[in-house]
């Protein structure tokens, strides 16, 4: 009798107020992304507050690093668990992409990078100076330094500085910073885009145009502004730290995310659940967090691959001109000491900028192949590439 009373109730009879949408429901992996951020809190408040020595074996977990470590948690509950959850999806991009083997080779080159870069630090000690082995070549090699015959060792397999650093472990720990870089930097700029790109569409289609007009006009001043000039300037009057300059980049590089992001967002906002959703009591930020911006993920990803190798190549061009953090390794730094020697000692500065280019590189073919895998509007015969 039950089911026949529900199959014939009329619009009249429905309570709507029970139907209505929660906005404030938490999913189980929203909850396990909350503790696990109150976790990094707690851990960071704890190191800074009454710890003393290294919080994890040998690792004295800086500043820039436990914004690395966010940075990680969200990549993990935002991009990886979503795709683990739906394999054909997965499959479906990867059959794409693949199509693109220079794109296969540099997303494994940047996989490479990103294992080494996080944990190379960890289990490499710092570089340090030591005058005895000044301009060693790297293994196999043997050249004259200042009237010196120097022959390379395994000791140092990619030779050493003119401070006796060895190039391998300045590798490496610039591999870190890199990472670092790109990718705070590129969480900061899409958290702040994405979010302005869909209120900004939302208030459009709700006839709030004004808000869009505001926002977007922001985002032109923005969009002409001489980013790196500022970044000169603040760096020179504020400091150089790493974590500075990173927040520096989110927060002066989003505008192009916000506009893509509103485009996509002003196309779903006008579709019928966008409606349903409204009907249903749903609040802007609702709408904004669980419809437009997750329909907008495909753009705001690939968006956010293309713009990582433009923060890294950023600071490396700030440490190149020795504005950088001076207590961080970096690939531009590397480059700066060694073109004084570049004539003797070739391998100081060449190395890391050998690195430093092949990791920018793959970045841009990786952006530009999962822009022909997700983006349907791409026309894929033989994969995309530059």
């Amino acid at each position: 009798m039950a089911a026949e009373d529900a199959d014939t109730a009329t619009f009249e009879d429905i309570d709507w107020d029970a139907q209505g949408i929660s906005t404030l429901g938490v999913s189980r992996a929203g909850l396990a992304e909350l503790l696990s951020y109150l976790g990094l809190i707690v851990a960071f408040v704890y190191d800074y507050t009454w710890n003393t020595g290294p919080l994890v074996f040998r690792w004295d977990v800086l500043s820039v690093e436990w914004l690395f470590i966010g940075t990680l948690i969200a990549i993990v509950f935002h991009a990886v668990i979503p795709l683990s959850q739906k394999p054909r999806l997965r499959a479906f991009y990867w059959r794409r992409f693949k199509k693109n083997q220079v794109a296969v080779v540099a997303l494994g080159w940047l996989a490479v990078m990103f294992v080494v870069g996080v944990l190379g630090p960890l289990l490499i000690d710092p570089p340090t100076t030591q005058f005895t082995n000044q301009s060693v070549p790297p293994v196999g090699m043997s050249t004259t330094v200042g009237g010196v015959v120097k022959t390379g060792t395994w000791q140092y397999p990619l030779g050493t500085s003119a401070k006796g650093q060895g190039i391998l472990t300045l590798v490496v720990y610039g591999m870190r910073v890199s990472m670092e870089v790109g990718l705070i930097a590129t969480i900061f700029s899409v958290i702040i885009g994405s979010a302005v790109g869909a209120v900004a569409a939302f208030a459009t289609s709700v006839g709030r145009g004004r808000i869009d007009e505001l926002l977007m006009r922001y985002v032109d001043v923005q969009s002409v502004f001489p980013d790196f000039m500022l970044l000169l300037l603040l760096t020179y009057l504020f400091g150089s730290e790493l974590w500075m300059i990173i927040l520096l980049f989110g927060f002066f590089s989003w505008e192009g995310i916000a506009r893509t992001v509103r485009g996509e967002a002003l196309q779903r906002a006008s579709e019928e659940y966008i409606t349903a959703a409204e009907a249903s009591g749903a609040n802007m930020l609702y709408i904004v967090r669980q419809h437009l911006i997750p329909n907008s993920a495909n753009s705001i990803i690939i968006s956010a691959t293309v713009g990582i190798p433009g923060f890294i190549l950023g600071e490396a061009s700030l440490a190149f001109l020795g504005f950088s953090d001076p207590t961080t390794y970096s690939w531009g730094r590397t480059i700066a000491t060694g073109q004084v020697n570049l004539a003797s000692a070739w391998w100081i500065a060449t190395i890391p900028g050998v690195f430093l280019f092949l990791t920018v590189l793959s970045f841009y073919y990786v952006g530009e192949s999962l822009r022909d895998a997700m983006d349907p509007r791409q026309e894929v015969d033989g994969g995309g590439g530059l």
